[in-house]
């Protein structure tokens, strides 16, 4: 990496230098330490503001994605077992009976769920999700500001700048909806860190071992990102490679350092990647659907609902659901961070940066370019490599998620360019100053994260909390849901996880193959449906019993034989006369109100 003003490697031109040290050496300044301590208590401060409504409301959730909070909630009871019962960690069977869930497929996020065992056994899963995002974003800034201040850039305040929109962007934001293990990309930087330490003579197997460890790390977060930060880094160093030609006398034990990296990567992961693409439940790619969802050419102008310059109504017309406001930056950052590009365009790596921006904007546009929510008929390049291996199951506005930390590093680097020459110039220094005070103003304010919207939750009912399921689950059967969880209602997964998953539920919300004929494994957000989840589904949609048939009925018995069912139970559910109706026409059993659940008994029925 380089300096943007000499452009020399960063660690050859002194602004290198490990934690405890300065530069040159010496210890550090207390004076120093202090900017440090600052810097991360402003991190605190900007992460507890965006998850404020749900510190302060303990009976809240997310609003805009309760689905993704259930599922996490259910993700973070995983790993308590694995760490209690020492459970498998790669699937389960606690969801999907009587099949089970690949959860290397899906977002397991064992590296995080593991070590917060403590919390989800103490404080319940709702706290250990909550904790997880919040921590999630302060470490991603954190870690971004320490790799900057010590590696890439060597100056504290523009180290901050960068790091601040690296964790708190609106495209963070907005994945703060419900997404911690999007937003907890501190395993990020630690990666750009160990590449660069790659070059250094001597370590090589050292550094390729620990570069291998941070990979693996963040493997069991998220293989998105992973993906993302592999591509990133490797145009990165190809053009420094051609642009610097003093650097490739470190060839050598960067690709001997790589090696050992890959070699160790690929042990450790061997297995668990086995089981995603070729274990149970493993699937084909992402569906067509969710392969459309694109980025909005006219969103990376627009400000993010949940900035302060945002509209809800104008971003809502630009993508399809609240997490995936990607792309929206503004006109004010976007026109500077094209100045910034022009400024420094001497640094090799602002160009690779810069191109490479370029390069995930043009992927996020999707088959079809879109502009202000109108299809142009324009196709993009996407259209050639959606259908590829590892990139069929990639969402293509997750592209321009990326961008994010390359808009960071950029405004670190134009930073540290305008602190330079602010030395310089004592004399301009004043005027200097504020002018930059007053481009960052315009260009950053709007883009000020607001704190997340949160709803009330329905409490888990007495059924479930106080074990009054348990005899009706003996002997391995499953508790049904009215209506059956997918992703419009994930309520039992939640219920579940309260259980820490000792009581297995029907169906889900996951990630799972469609094994129906003629739809080639193809990933679909629950089970394949069935007629009785189909029935429920409608009655949920349109709040109308559909005519039932001998046919229907019996479908449903051997629905419930299926899914090993002890016990049908129906919770608050803003169709629930409906589906009641619907249970008891359909099976003949009256149900009882117990625990504050409707409750069919059908072990009778199904001559259990």
């Amino acid at each position: 990496m380089t300096t943007p003003e000499s452009g020399r490697p960063a660690e050859e031109s002194g602004v290198a230098g490990v934690p405890g040290e300065s530069p040159d050496g010496g210890r550090r300044p207390s004076s120093e330490r202090w900017k440090d301590v600052a810097a991360v208590v402003g991190f605190v401060v900007l992460g507890l503001w965006v998850t404020a409504r749900m510190w302060l409301n303990p009976a809240d959730g997310i609003r805009d994605n309760q689905t993704d909070m259930a599922q996490f909630q259910w993700m973070m009871a995983h790993g308590a077992r694995v760490v209690t019962e020492f459970a498998y960690p790669f699937s389960s069977d606690r969801m999907n009976v009587p099949e089970s869930v690949n959860l290397v497929a899906n977002t397991s996020v064992l590296s995080v769920s593991l070590p917060m065992t403590p919390v989800t056994l103490l404080f319940g899963t709702r706290t250990s999700f909550l904790l997880f995002l919040t921590l999630g974003m302060i470490a991603t800034a954190a870690a971004w500001y320490f790799v900057l201040s010590r590696v890439l850039v060597g100056s504290r305040g523009p180290a901050w700048l960068g790091a601040a929109f690296c964790a708190y962007a609106p495209a963070m934001v907005s994945h703060a909806n419900a997404h911690p293990n999007i937003v907890s990309q501190f395993v990020v930087p630690l990666i750009v860190w160990r590449t660069v330490r790659l070059a250094e003579p001597g370590r090589w197997v050292r550094n390729g071992a620990l570069l291998a460890l941070v990979i693996v790390w963040q493997a069991f977060l998220n293989l998105e990102i992973l993906l993302m930060t592999a591509i990133g880094l490797g145009v990165v160093v190809v053009v420094l490679a051609v642009a610097r030609p003093e650097l490739r006398r470190r060839a050598r034990p960067f690709l001997a350092g790589l090696g050992v990296a890959a070699v160790i990567a690929v042990v450790l992961l061997a297995y668990p990647l086995y089981v995603q693409f070729f274990g149970p439940g493993a699937y084909n790619g992402l569906s067509r659907l969710i392969r459309g969802y694109s980025t909005d050419l006219a969103s990376f102008f627009t400000y993010a609902r949940e900035s302060v310059g945002g509209d809800p109504l104008s971003a809502a017309r630009l993508v399809k659901n609240p997490t995936e406001e990607n792309a929206f930056f503004g006109w004010p950052l976007v026109i500077l961070v094209a100045a910034v590009v022009w400024w420094l365009r001497r640094n090799p790596v602002v160009i690779a940066l810069a191109g490479l921006g370029l390069i995930f904007a043009v992927l996020s546009l999707g088959r079809e370019i879109r502009f202000d929510g109108r299809g142009t008929g324009i196709p993009g390049p996407w259209a050639a490599l959606e259908d590829l291996p590892v990139l069929h199951s990639v969402v293509p506005t997750r592209w321009s998620l990326a961008i994010t930390p390359i808009v960071g590093l950029l405004l670190a680097y134009g930073a540290e360019r305008v602190r330079q020459v602010a030395a310089r110039h004592p004399d301009r220094r004043t005027q200097i100053r504020f002018g930059t005070v007053t481009v960052l103003a315009m260009a950053l304010v709007p883009v000020l994260p607001t704190p997340l919207p949160t709803k009330r939750l329905e409490p888990t009912p007495e059924f479930v909390t106080s074990g009054a399921w348990r005899p009706y689950l003996a002997g391995g059967r499953s508790l049904v849901t009215l209506p059956l969880p997918d992703t419009e209602y994930a309520e039992p997964l939640r219920w579940s996880a309260q259980t820490r998953l000792q009581m297995p539920i029907a169906r889900g919300y996951f990630l799972g193959p469609d094994t129906r004929p003629g739809r080639d494994r193809v990933a679909l957000f629950t089970a394949p449906p069935r007629p009785t989840s189909t029935f429920f589904g409608r009655i949920r949609r349109t709040g109308e019993v559909p005519p039932i048939t001998d046919q229907d009925r019996r479908e449903a018995v051997a629905d419930l034989r299926y899914w090993r069912a002890g016990v049908v139970v129906l919770g608050p559910h803003g169709q629930a006369e409906a589906l009641r109706t619907g249970m008891t026409e359909l099976t003949g059993v009256e149900p009882t109100y117990t625990g504050g659940v409707w409750l069919w008994d059908i072990r009778p029925l199904l001559g259990d």
